[in-house]
Order: C-alpha cells, then structure tokens, then sequence
C-alpha cells in the first residue's frame, strides 16, 4: 500500500450533485476511491455532475455495507454531527484513512459509529452539506500531512486553463 491511503464512504447520498462534487474533492485531495451505500445516488446517476470526469481515475463503488470488506491497514474515521465526537481541528488524520460521511437528510447508523476507529465533527453553526464536508475533511487533512507541494507549478497544474492571472511583481 502507498504512503498514504483514502477511500471514502458515502452513505445513503441522495444525489448526482452531491456525488459529483465528492468526485471532484476526491480528484483535487488524492482520494484513491469512493463507495457509496443505499439506492438514491444509482437512481439519479443519469444526472451526474462529475464535472472533471474523476470517476474515470478514481473509482465510485455501490456497496452493501460501506464497512464490507476494509483492508485492515485502514482507518475507519466517521464524520457527522454526533454527540461525543473529535472536533476536526483536534484530530490528527492517519497515514491509511476511511472517512465515512453521513447522508444529506440523516444520519450515519449507531451500528457504524459503534466499529469506527474515529468518529469526528467540523466545528460550524448549523450543518453542511456533503460535498462541503468531504471537501473540508480532505482540504484539513492534506494542509496537516502537508501531501501537495504548495507552489506555482501546482497553481499553473491545477487552474483552470482560462486563468493565466499573476500576482503583481512574479
């Protein structure tokens, strides 16, 4: 396995623009795959928004039970608004992480809480919504394990190809 691992969980998402989003943060943060549980995303698939088509690199997984068959090097860190759970800012993310989010309208099961390694929270007034939290969750991680370069070559790699704006004087 590489030096660090992330796959993450959806569970329950209720749709394309949600899980399209997730694609994206999961193609801009290294994700290395996404699986999501229930019905709702595969019946309005048809209407992705992967707009950087991330799902042709980073694959996107139905699954049973998000908790089936996790290689056992991975962590398994739950993110939701649940009582008792590490604020994010506190947590220390592992080398080998499985970051399950819960869904739009609900909650992640007592069931999955209760096998997960971790389970943290992000600090805001009100909720979220998925996509925001996955990419939140995967921005803090990677700014803590300091995974990307922060550079111009990354700025000039990763901008979209109608920005070619500098900063006065570089």
């Amino acid at each position: 396995m590489k030096k660090n691992t992330v796959h993450i969980g959806l569970t329950n998402p209720k749709g394309p623009t949600n899980v399209g989003a997730v694609m994206r943060a999961a193609g801009c943060f290294n994700a290395d795959q996404v699986f999501y549980s229930g019905e709702r995303f595969a019946r309005a698939a048809k209407f992705n928004t992967d707009t950087k088509n991330r799902t042709s690199t980073i694959p996107l997984t139905a699954k049973d039970c998000l908790l089936d068959n996790v290689p056992e090097e991975m962590t398994i860190i739950c993110v939701d608004l649940v009582e008792g759970a590490v604020s994010l800012p506190e947590f220390e993310h592992p080398s080998h992480a499985y970051y399950v989010f819960g869904p739009e309208d609900g909650t992640i099961s007592q069931d999955v809480i209760d096998k997960a390694d971790a389970v943290v929270y992000v600090p805001t007034k009100g909720c979220l919504n998925l996509a925001a939290t996955v990419n939140v969750v995967l921005y803090d991680r990677q700014a803590k394990l300091t995974e990307i370069p922060q550079n111009n070559d990354l700025i000039r790699t990763s901008r979209d190809t109608n920005n070619r704006v500098k900063v006065k004087g570089v």
